[in-house]
């Protein structure tokens, strides 16, 4: 397959093919197994009043880990991190409207949760490379029982022109970084996700892709207060469909940006290569910060679908950075700040 580049198959687009209506309708199974949960008060609104974790669950949310750490949750809301002018997404919605190619590459790609079901996050070790001090490696749990966790709401911009707000639960992604005590040599930080072809079909159905997926950071945007590694969501561990057992949450960048189940960080000395820029290098690039000033080859990021529940969908204005200038700005002095055809 060598210099064959595969579409994602985003080609078809799927800002389109998700419209309101077509959401509504593919999620009416889901609609009917959770109204007696909605109504019994377990909805996201029982989550945002600090309640205890919920024991009972509906569909999407049945995919969280038995095994997953609980230490510390729910976590305390961290005041600085809110999204004062949007509500929360629905958790249904959020747990079940997502990508992650490792389950799913062609047809409902949005569909992941029913295909979760072989795959065991726990348990799982996180491994350091490259330019450290002492390359290591530890257990994943461990990991979230040693970190103090907290809760911060981000707005998510996904490069397919929707988004969302969610409450993620986790740490800030220098401590870890700190942890792993870099050299003065690393100027980049690689993230590796899980490879696991038995539990994971999509990996499976396209061998032709470069796995496992790939990402990477400048050292300087992963140690930005903003930049987060994510355990939980809602007050509970991370359902497997949206990254279990942790996740990057870039809240500035497009989601692609933030690789799901992180197993290595790897540190270097040079941009590493990442998995959707290597596929279409024109259309997905290294930095990928949420801009509508730059548009995506084959549609506008001037606006976006705001998801917040199943059947609430409106169209909102894209900020810049997704909201987030005060925080990274300095960080992209050359971002465009005026509406541009170029692709970065």
């Amino acid at each position: 397959m060598a210099g064959i580049i595969i579409p994602p198959s985003w080609r078809i687009p799927e800002r389109e093919a998700a419209d309101k209506a077509g959401y509504a309708n593919r999620r009416q199974f889901i609609r009917a197994t959770s109204l007696a949960i909605a109504s019994a008060a377990l909805a996201p609104a029982g989550c945002l009043a600090r309640s205890a974790p919920s024991l009972v669950h509906s569909g999407p949310l049945d995919t969280i880990p038995a095994n997953a750490p609980r230490t510390g949750l729910p976590a305390a809301r961290n005041a600085a991190f809110s999204v004062p002018e949007r509500p929360l997404t629905d958790r249904v919605a959020a747990s079940s409207y997502n990508n992650f190619y490792e389950f799913i590459s062609t047809g409902d790609l949005k569909n992941v949760w029913p295909l979760v079901g072989d795959y065991q996050p726990f348990p799982q070790t996180v491994k350091v490379s490259g330019l450290v001090e002492k390359k290591f490696e530890i257990d994943i749990a461990d990991l979230i029982r040693e970190m103090e966790l907290e809760e911060r709401i981000y707005r998510f911009r996904c490069v397919e022109a929707w988004s969302m707000t969610v409450p993620w639960t986790g740490f800030p992604l220098r401590k870890l970084i700190d942890k792993c005590a870099p050299t003065s040599k690393a100027t980049h930080v690689a993230f590796i996700s899980a490879d696991k072809p038995k539990e994971m079909p999509g990996i499976r159905n396209a061998p032709w892709w470069d796995w496992p997926y790939f990402e990477g950071l400048r050292l300087a945007e992963a140690m930005n207060d903003l930049a987060f590694v994510a355990t939980g969501m809602y007050g509970e561990p991370l359902p497997k469909q949206n990254g279990s057992p942790m996740r990057l949450v870039l809240p500035w960048k497009y989601g692609y940006k933030g690789p799901k189940a992180v197993v290595e960080l790897r540190f270097v000395d040079q941009q590493p290569p990442t998995f959707w820029n290597k596929l279409q290098p024109a259309e997905y690039g290294f930095v990928s910060n949420v801009n509508p000033n730059v548009p995506h080859p084959r549609w506008s990021q001037a606006t976006e679908r705001y998801i917040q529940s199943e059947v609430n969908i409106e169209r909102r204005d894209t900020f810049l950075f997704n909201g987030y200038a005060e925080q990274v700005g300095s960080l992209y002095p050359d971002e465009p700040t005026t509406l541009s055809r170029r692709i970065r």
